[in-house]
């Protein structure tokens, strides 16, 4: 399975981070799109995780920007804006952000310096029970057994 997500002079676009100008309760909201290539056959549904492992030294943890599951495994692209859209009725789980964004995509906002931040597509043999506002540790739970094979990009985004 292969992702693909365009970057601008290496960097993931203002857009869809920090210096976006569409922003809800101060986070940028407007997610990105991810191309999608090569989807294992039996392939049922896909999940997503949008980490920032660098903000470990910055705040303690690693900061989740993004969840969702059970977006359908036929597709070829998560189109631009699918988190505020609710595209494909996927569901999403709670981020690191709290209010507006505590469900949806939150965008990268880098305090210090540039982070690299991690997008992983899961390919699933089945569609997953959770409620929105699932936790991450919820989602690799229920995803236990039931991962085909998973794709990985590190996306650069600018303090």
């Amino acid at each position: 399975m292969k992702i693909d997500v365009k970057l601008e002079n290496g960097l993931l676009p203002d857009k869809y981070a920090k210096y976006s100008d569409i922003k809800i309760g101060g986070a940028p909201s407007v997610s990105f799109p991810v191309g999608i290539e090569n989807v294992p056959a039996g392939a049922k549904t896909l999940a997503l995780t949008f980490v920032d492992f660098d903000s470990i030294p910055v705040c303690g943890f690693a900061w989740t920007h993004w969840l969702a599951a059970n977006i359908p495994a036929d597709i070829a692209e998560i189109p631009e804006n699918a988190s505020q859209d609710r595209t494909f009725g996927m569901v999403q789980g709670k981020t690191s952000f709290s209010g507006a964004v505590s469900c949806r995509y939150g965008g990268p906002m880098p305090p210090d310096k540039t982070h690299s931040y991690t997008l992983t597509l899961f390919a699933l043999d089945c569609a997953l029970e959770l409620a929105e506002g699932f936790s991450l540790n919820e989602l690799n739970e229920k995803m236990n057994g039931h991962i085909l094979e998973k794709a990985e990009l590190t996306l650069p985004s600018r303090s």
